[in-house]
Formats: C-alpha cells, structure tokens, sequence
C-alpha cells in the first residue's frame, strides 16, 4: 500500500460526474492486468491507520493484480475535500460515506450499483440502509451505538446504584443531582446539546424528526418540546454551562477522564480512550422516556460512478467490508464494529475487557433512532436545529421559540 498525500476527496456535483461516469457494472473500462486503483478515507485517522494497512496488504496479498493506494484525511476536512473532487470528476474509485450523506450521493448519481457476492456476510438491517429501490449502492464498514458511559466508582462512593437496562429519563436525573458536587467540580451528567443528541432523546419520547415522506419537519410537538427540554435543561444543574467550557471540543471527554464525571452519553468509539482511566467504568444502553432508543451510527464505502477499475473497485470494498481478516482487524483493535452477521464472530468482543457490560453494545442495538436524512439540505438542517437548541441552552430564546424558529428554517432550507 502507498499512502499519499491530500489530494482532495469529495460529496456531490452530480451532473459533472455524470458525465463522466460509466455505467453500473460497466467493466468496458477495466484493463487486462495489473491495476492500480484508489481509496479515500477518513475511518482510520487518529489511531487506525496501521489497521487499515493491514488489511490492505491482506487484500493485495489475495489479488496481487490489484494495488491500492490509500488517501486518509481527518473527518472534519473529508466532506469538504469529497465535494470538491466530485465535483472536478477526480474521486477516488473507492470513497467513505455515511448513512446521513448516502441519500444525496445516490441521488446525484455519484455511486456504481454494487453486486456482494455474499450479501448474508453483512447484519441485513445495516446493508440494506445502503440501498435504493433494492438496489445496492454502497457496502457497510462499520457500526457504532451510543451508550451511557458511567464512572463507577464516583457511584460507588455517593452511594447511587449504577445504571441498568431499565433506567428511564427520570432514573437518569435523579442519579445526575446525587452525583453533582458544583464545589468539587464533579458534574453528574454531560449530553452534547446538538442535532445528533435531539433527534435521538426525541425518538426516546415517541416522537419523529420528519414527517413519513421527509418532506417537512415534525419535532415541533409537545413530544419534540418535552424532549429538547430534557436536552437543554442539564445545562447548569447536572452538567456545565456554556460558560464552563460545554460544547468545546473534547471539553466532555477529558471531564470523564479527570474523574469528574459521573455519566457521559457518547459512542462505543470512546472505549479505547478510556481504557486506561485510573476509576472503575461501565456502560448501559441510554434511558429513554416512553422507549429506549439508542443513536445508530454507520459508515460505507461506496465505488465511483466514474471509475475505470470498477470491478476491481468493487472487490476491494467488499474486502474491505467483510473479509475474515477486516473483522477480525476491527475487533482486536477496538475500532467500531464490523457490519457481520457472523454472531460467532463477534462473541470475542464481548471479552476483551473494558467496558464488561460490552452487551449493552448489542442490546442497543434492538431499539435504534437512525439520523434523520433529506436529499437535499442535509448539513443546512444540522446546524440549524443545533444553532437554535443553543441558543435555547444559553438562554437566549425559549425551547418553544427554538423549536419554532427551527421549524420554520429547515422546512426553508430542505424544500418543505
């Protein structure tokens, strides 16, 4: 594998692309012989690049007519980089993508139809979110779930029993307000005040983020009230203010690593980065109000509509997404989960060590919110509904007004 520099990955001018592209299973274009193909990345920045090489060498070990060269960029320059290469027509063959931008990209006509030779290889319900009209357009590489993270032994020592399965909202708070100790900054709750936390606490309470065509919103209800109130109302009893540092970067996880925090809504991601904390820690599937329901997060590979290699491409991202040797990679590094069937598999994880209950994992997995996902406006809509719940948070409007003033702009921003 060579690594290279930024060259610049992309999301989404699709008439350029367009005409440019080969068709679906087009292999007109593929060359007899050695070919070199490439891919676009942001899964493994920070700490797993060592781990996708390893299974790319496994890949080209397998089909040595195949070389891939490898492009990995930080996530928060990857969206920018894929728009601008999309819309130049010098994408990669194979490019990341997850499940909130996958609508707008199978739209634009950017994404090859895909053929898995074993599409039982993969959890059905995470394959098929990657499909249009039963037609495959991208293949899962892994999953994520947010669960309660839980500092044990801050627990232990207020005496508050830990969470379980079956705690509800107001378990959560009652144990949030034994915890906090303002005067020795220990805080008993910390939940991002975001698009990505309310769409899901609104799921929690019964609630729907858009209406059944996706055309307009539908939070603005007494559940979608009852719900960003329960966001925003944290702020400043059970868990820091604005002022404190909430909503900085990394400000919550290094508040859970200095041990002065007792529950931390975040993703199973984090477990590496906790695994050396001096305290005893655990998880739980998060509370919900009238059901639990818990944030499922993915991530594709999809091939280029415009790829020369496509077959070669296409083999690779099923590699890349379901060989022996990719799961096996992700699970003996901790690096979220691979989107297997294979239950067997996966039994190993749940003894590699911290957190122990790592079956919360898999039992949050029965009740899922999934990002609400438009065709068009997609990050518009995110940063409206967390501009508007800050500003709520920091006191600046009511809950109502937020929810009003959201309401009125995402059905602007998405067409409805």
């Amino acid at each position: 594998m060579r690594t290279t520099a930024l060259a610049g990955v992309g999301i989404v001018a699709a008439t350029a692309l367009a005409l440019t592209g080969c068709s679906a299973g087009d292999s007109s274009t593929e060359a007899d012989g050695p070919v070199t193909i490439t891919y676009t990345n942001f899964i493994s920045n920070g700490g797993n690049e060592e781990n996708l090489q390893a299974i790319v060498d496994a890949f080209e070990e397998e089909n040595p007519d195949i070389t891939v060269e490898v492009t990995t960029l930080p996530y928060a320059d990857y969206g920018t980089a894929l728009q601008t290469d999309l819309a130049a027509g010098t994408v990669s063959d194979v490019f990341d993508i997850e499940y909130a931008n996958f609508a707008q990209y199978q739209a634009n006509g950017v994404l090859a139809e895909l053929d898995p030779e074993d599409p039982s290889a993969y959890r059905e319900s995470v394959l098929e979110a990657y499909q249009a009209d039963g037609t495959q357009y991208a293949l899962p590489s892994s999953f994520s779930t947010v669960v309660l993270f839980y500092n044990a032994d801050l627990f232990e020592a207020a005496g508050v029993e830990t969470p379980t399965a079956d705690w509800t909202w107001a378990d959560e708070q009652a144990a949030a307000e034994e915890l906090t100790d303002e005067g020795a900054g220990v805080w008993g709750d910390h939940q991002p005040v975001s698009f990505y936390e309310y769409y899901k606490v609104l799921a929690q309470n019964g609630g729907e983020f858009l209406n059944e065509d996706g055309t307009e919103v539908a939070f603005n209800t007494p559940e979608g009230v009852e719900a960003a109130e329960w966001l925003v109302g944290k702020s400043g009893t059970v868990m820091p203010t604005i002022e404190d540092g909430q909503g900085t970067p990394d400000f919550d996880t290094n508040l859970f690593l200095d041990g002065k925090l007792a529950m931390l809504h975040t993703g199973i991601w984090m477990f590496g980065a906790f695994a050396d904390v001096p305290f005893g820690w655990d998880i739980a599937v998060e509370p919900g109000n009238t059901q639990q329901a818990s944030a499922l997060f993915s991530n594709a590979v999809g091939v280029s509509a415009g790829s020369e290699h496509q077959e070669a491409a296409a083999a690779f991202a099923e590699y890349l997404t379901s060989s022996d040797v990719m799961v096996q990679t992700r699970l003996d590094a901790g690096w979220e989960l691979p989107a297997t069937s294979d239950e067997a598999a996966l039994d190993s994880y749940l003894t590699l060590g911290s957190p122990e209950n790592r079956q919360a994992v898999f039992d949050s997995l029965e009740n899922v919110a999934l990002p609400p996902v438009v065709a068009e406006g997609q990050q518009e809509m995110q940063d409206i509904m967390t501009e508007e719940l800050v500003e709520a948070q920091a006191g600046r409007k009511s809950v109502q007004e937020a929810l009003d003033s959201a309401e009125e702009r995402i059905n602007a921003a998405i067409g409805g």
